[in-house]
């Protein structure tokens, strides 16, 4: 043992903090400060009628864009997390998986945008069968994205099996560059367009209570969809038990028949359908891809995964929605809300009930009362120095607050939300 870490031990043993503990605490108190302070101050300033406050349609707005952007980080993270399980690294070329079904379907659906088109009849067959065209155009984009997903799984990762993991880590980035610009090389910087979708598609669908544009609702059911669907599959399924039984210990599952490599394969085509499904979605949303349109989802994806639990399914969809919610409705809010004043009286309340919840705390050996005190006294400092702050260009700073849920996740639970699943050898 070190003297560093017979110093730490030491220390907590005596109940006192070292510099790494004291950092993170006070980091804790910062953060989950300024949360308290954007959150409060914006159901303030919005039940004063401040200017650049949203109304409820609008807020309503961004809940259900946060729903459609995290169902798709969800789709993919679900790669990331089924190939972490069994095999216990990250597959940083998933996000260029992503971006290989999107262009494919981009050139899928330009070629039916075009078909059908004369001088007397402007509407293709995009137009005219867009239901028909856009089940062509998933078909395609599924299938070139679990296709990729299997040739890399082939030529990079498996005659690396067995490896230390830092090998195959590190060939995935190199695998993610090479399509990259693979892609480039063949299709050229100019981004690409999707086709517009049909106008009742953008018409809002009235569900009671809220209504919700057409392209977005259609996100949100397609994804849900697919992950029942792909949820069923590993747990009905003996494909799909292989699958668990592989993740769990590949050594016993090879003792009892299971055939590794060919379950692997099935992992990596499982996890291309799904960034296959999401690159689709994304594209109806957001209509242009290019060669590095799957690096920003990728690893916002990966994020998700880490943020619901490294290697847990449920994890990965619900880390993929919490973020999507973070990004979208995050800036427009807990953002905008710093710019709110705390009263001087309730500045001095939380002063005074701050001090007092540490000093019980430290005397008593409370250490749960440090937080909150900290955190009051954050908030009475603030209020007698004047504190607020005005943040231009709110929307533009959207993946800053994306990757802060990450680091908020990362110090307060480690696991994620609901933990990491982890392979025998790794537990151990």
């Amino acid at each position: 043992m070190t003297l560093t870490t017979e110093t730490r031990e030491g220390t907590k043993r005596a109940g006192g903090l070292n510099w790494v503990d004291s950092f993170l605490f006070t980091v804790k108190a910062v953060s989950v400060f300024v949360i308290l302070w954007g959150l409060v101050g914006y159901i303030v300033l919005a039940a004063q009628g401040a200017p650049g406050t949203l109304d409820g349609a609008q807020l309503r707005g961004l809940i259900i864009n946060g729903l459609s952007l995290g169902a798709m980080y969800g789709l993919i993270a679900l790669g990331y997390s089924m190939v972490y399980g069994v095999l216990g690294f990250i597959n940083f070329a998933h996000g260029e998986v992503f971006m290989s079904g999107a262009y494919v379907g981009f050139f899928i659906a330009d070629g039916l945008s075009r078909a059908g088109v004369t001088d007397t009849n402007p509407n293709s067959f995009w137009d005219n069968n867009f239901l028909l065209s856009i089940l062509l155009v998933f078909i395609a984009g599924i299938v070139t994205a679990t296709l990729i997903a299997v040739i890399v799984e082939r030529v990079a990762y498996r005659p690396l099996r067995g490896s230390p993991r830092l090998i195959p880590l590190i060939t995935s980035i190199g695998v993610s560059f090479f399509l990259q610009n693979a892609v480039l090389l063949l299709f050229g910087t100019q981004p690409k367009t999707y086709p517009d979708v049909p106008d009742w598609l953008k018409d809002k669908v009235n569900l009671g209570i809220i209504e919700v544009e057409g392209t977005r609702l259609l996100v949100i059911v397609i994804a849900a969809i697919s992950m029942v669907a792909l949820f069923q599959f590993v747990n009905r399924t003996k494909t799909g038990r292989a699958m668990r039984a592989v993740a769990e210990d590949k050594e016993i599952a090879a003792l009892m028949g299971i055939n590794v490599d060919r379950t692997i394969v099935t992992t990596f085509a499982v996890g291309g359908a799904m960034a296959g499904v999401a690159a689709i979605l994304f594209s109806m949303v957001f209509r242009t891809v290019n060669h590095v349109s799957g690096f920003l989802p990728g690893i916002k994806a990966f994020t998700a995964a880490v943020v619901g639990g490294i290697g847990n399914m449920v994890g990965a969809t619900i880390g993929g929605v919490t973020l999507g919610l973070f990004e979208s409705a995050g800036p427009q809010t807990v953002l905008f809300g710093l710019r709110w004043e705390i009263p001087l009286g309730l500045g001095v309340i939380l002063l005074i009930g701050g001090f007092l919840a540490i000093g019980y705390g430290v005397t008593r050996k409370q250490r749960r009362l440090l937080l909150p005190g900290t955190i009051a006294v954050l908030g009475g400092v603030a209020s007698l120095l004047n504190w607020s702050q005005t943040i231009p260009a709110l929307f533009q700073i959207k993946d800053v607050v994306a990757f802060y849920a990450l680091f908020l996740v990362l110090i307060f639970r480690p696991s994620g939300l609901l933990g990491e699943r982890l392979a025998a050898e790794d537990r151990a």
